[in-house]
């Protein structure tokens, strides 16, 4: 999701609350998530739409009331009383209150798989299908091609899902290809990945090596990386046998290389200063 200005940032947090509350209420996020997505396509095919619903010139009560006329009887009501909330709420343009309710959908999933024990899952299984996709440039072509028909690109991806994963990581992977809304289909997974993990309330610690880490190897650098970050650390691990050896451990805009790769490009770079 793109950086929203300061309204629009006090607005989704106000929205949040109000989606926590529905989640201790025994709403079915799953649902919720569901219908949110749907509104990002309305919201998104229809700038006549999107427009009344974030002008902060209109009353509040006129906003909501167009809401309501719009999508009750449609949608559960805790959908539709959420969005009420979001529309009576002060946005900085329409864009952004379409980023918004998109961060909600995601945040109604991954809050359901977090109750029902499955979060670590959908954030694995979010990044090793990026990694698939990042892998072969002909199926991300397709997968981010904002031409081409959403159905096309479902049954694509469902190709690759069905049946194998979450069926919270399927709906995320499947909202984001339908509704890409600028973002190519690797980086909407990764940030997907990374949106999982920090709502586990940990730092994703991207890991590049060149043999694949056995489990014993994962917990101890996790538990290393977690004394050095003084906070939980989940790993993402890709192997990479170019490295010639070591590992590239990337945490946020930190990076730090020990692999022989590295340490050649390094001995090259004094050789050469």
């Amino acid at each position: 999701m793109t950086l929203l200005h300061a309204a629009s940032r006090e607005a989704l947090a106000s929205a949040e609350l109000k989606l926590l509350d529905l989640a201790e209420s025994g709403a079915t996020l799953d649902t919720v998530g569901d219908e949110l997505f749907g509104v990002v396509g309305l919201l998104t095919r229809e700038a006549g739409l999107r427009r009344p619903l974030a002008d902060s010139s209109a009353e509040p009560e006129r906003r909501a009331d167009l809401v309501r006329r719009l999508l009750s009887g449609k949608l559960s009501d805790d959908t539709v009383g959420l969005l009420v909330s979001v529309v009576s709420a002060r946005w900085s343009n329409p864009r952004e209150l379409v980023d918004g309710v998109e961060s909600l959908g995601r945040t109604a999933l991954l809050v359901a798989a977090e109750r029902a024990g499955t979060l670590d899952t959908v954030e694995d299984e979010l990044f090793r299908l990026g990694r698939i996709v990042a892998a072969d440039g002909e199926l991300e072509r397709l997968l981010s091609d904002s031409a081409a028909p959403a159905e096309a690109k479902l049954s694509l991806l469902r190709s690759l899902t069905a049946a194998k994963v979450d069926p919270t990581t399927e709906k995320l992977a499947e909202a984001l290809v339908s509704y890409p809304r600028g973002r190519r289909a690797v980086e909407g997974l990764e940030e997907l990945a990374d949106l999982a993990a920090k709502r586990r309330e940990r730092s994703v610690a991207h890991v590049t090596s060149v043999v694949a880490l056995s489990e014993q190897q994962q917990d101890r650098l996790a538990a290393t990386l977690t004394r050095i970050y003084a906070r939980p650390i989940a790993l993402h691990i890709e192997v990479d046998p170019d490295l010639l050896g070591g590992m590239v451990i990337k945490v946020g805009d930190e990076i730090i290389d020990g692999s022989a790769a590295g340490r050649l490009d390094a001995i090259r770079r004094r050789l050469a200063g």
